[in-house]
C-alpha cells in the first residue's frame, strides 16, 4: 500500500503543512488507499523535504511529483475533464500557492505576534517536542525566509504579499462548486491544503481574517474538508 509521510496534524487538520495536506486531500478525493505516517524530522526524506510517499519500493518527494506519480500509477481521473486553458490556470494557481506558503509559514515561525501561540499549540498537541527543538526550528526557518526573501520584510509587507495571493484566489473560487465546475480537481486539493491551514487555526493572523471574511473561500475549504471525511476541527470562523 502507498504510504504518505508528512508533518503532524494540528487543530484537527491532518497535516499542519499546506503541501502535505494537499497530497492527503488529493489521495482522499482520488479514492487511492494509503497509510499516513507523521514525521517531525525531514532529514531522511527525498531532498530533505516533506511530504513524500513510498510506493512499490520507490520514494517520491515534492507534492506535484507525487500527484503526477499517483495519477499515472493508479489511473486517477480527477483532472480528465479539464481543457488546455483550465490546465494553464491550474498551474498558475499552484505557483501562487507556492508564494502563499512562505507568508503562511512566516506568520507561524517568524512573526513574534503569533509565534508563541503556534509554538504552544504544537507543543501542546505533540508533547514529544521540546522548547529547545522549537527554537532550533524557528532559527532554521528564519534562515530559509531570509534567503527566500520574505524574511527580509517587516510583517505588514510580508502579509501584503499573502493577502494579494488570497485576493486573487477569492476572485477565482466560485460561490458554488469547485474551481473548474461541480467536481473537484487536483487544484481544489491544493487550495484546500493552504486554506485549511489558515481557516481552521484559531490564530488570528491577517491571513485568517481575510479568509474568514470571504464566504466563497470558507465554503470551498469546508466542502473539501467534508468530502475527504475529516471531522470539523475547532478554530474555524
Amino acid at each position: 500500500m502507498l504510504t504518505l509521510y508528512s508533518y503532524p496534524e494540528l487543530f484537527g487538520v491532518a497535516d499542519n503543512n499546506g503541501y502535505g495536506l494537499k497530497v492527503y486531500a488529493y489521495l482522499k478525493l482520488a479514492g487511492v488507499p494509503f497509510e499516513h505516517r507523521h514525521l517531525f524530522d525531514a532529514s531522511g526524506a527525498p531532498r530533505g523535504q516533506l511530504p513524500y510517499i513510498e510506493d512499490d519500493g520507490a520514494a517520491i518527494g515534492d507534492s506535484e511529483a507525487i500527484i503526477a506519480h499517483v495519477r499515472r500509477a493508479y489511473g486517477v481521473t480527477l483532472d480528465d475533464h479539464l481543457g488546455p486553458r483550465e490546465r494553464t490556470l491550474a498551474l498558475l494557481v499552484t505557483r501562487m500557492l507556492d508564494d502563499l506558503y512562505w507568508v503562511m509559514s512566516y506568520s507561524r515561525w517568524k512573526d513574534e505576534d503569533f509565534w508563541p501561540q503556534f509554538r504552544d499549540a504544537l507543543m501542546g498537541q505533540h508533547p514529544v517536542l521540546t522548547a529547545e527543538a522549537m527554537e532550533k526550528a524557528k532559527a532554521f526557518n528564519a534562515q530559509r525566509y531570509y534567503y527566500q526573501g520574505v524574511g527580509r520584510y517587516a510583517p505588514p509587507e510580508a502579509y501584503g504579499r499573502g493577502l494579494a495571493d488570497l485576493a486573487a484566489l477569492a476572485d477565482l473560487v466560485p460561490a458554488e462548486g469547485f474551481l473548474f465546475g461541480p467536481r473537484p480537481a487536483s487544484t481544489d486539493a491544493a487550495i484546500y491544503g493552504f486554506l485549511a491551514n489558515i481557516y481552521f487555526y484559531p490564530i488570528a493572523t491577517p491571513l485568517k481574517a481575510f479568509v474568514d471574511a470571504h464566504e466563497n473561500l470558507v465554503r470551498h475549504c469546508t466542502a473539501i474538508h467534508a468530502l475527504i471525511g475529516a471531522a470539523a476541527p475547532h478554530g474555524g470562523a
